[in-house]
């Protein structure tokens, strides 16, 4: 009787927990990646960089990677990659008008690589990624933070599992 009684808290408690998590919408780390390209590419100033850049390339995947590539006049291309997992912190120096973020990184977790440079093309790691915006107010610096916290949140839960 007693095993019987144990197997039915069980199964309520199972049942109850699933009851529960029915009804909430957790975001997805897709969710968060895509808000984060969709802010950045949005907010992306090219006019910083415009007498040396030709073009770029800003990608923030699915699987959690962040991807920035530059391609220069004088076709020099530099190419910059980290896990978004790896997320320490941000700065934003600048105004609303127009300013740089600084994505910090855990450790030399960023990517460096160049090529067609006239010293050689480079491999090496970074541990922070400049990216630069404009139009950025407040929110959206705390929204981009927020998504980058809630992605480190979620590889953490999903790697304990």
């Amino acid at each position: 009787m007693k095993k019987f009684t144990l197997c039915l808290k069980i199964s309520l408690v199972s049942a109850f927990c699933m009851f529960l998590c029915a009804f909430s919408d957790p975001e997805s780390m897709e969710q968060y990646a895509l808000y984060l390209h969709k802010t950045l590419t949005d907010h992306y100033d090219s006019s910083q960089e415009s007498d040396q850049v030709k073009r770029y390339e800003l990608n923030v995947t699915n699987n959690g990677f962040c991807r920035y590539k530059r391609y220069f006049n004088n076709g020099k291309t530099e190419y910059f990659a980290f896990k978004l997992s790896k997320f320490k912190d941000m700065d934003y120096y600048g105004t609303t008008t127009s300013g740089k973020l600084y994505i910090h990184t855990k450790g030399d977790d960023v990517i460096v690589q160049t090529y067609k440079d006239r010293g050689g093309d480079v491999d090496s790691m970074a541990i922070q990624l400049v990216i630069p915006l404009k139009n950025m107010e407040a929110e959206d610096l705390n929204l981009i933070r927020d998504n980058l916290n809630k992605i480190n949140a979620e590889v953490s839960i999903s790697q304990k599992l």
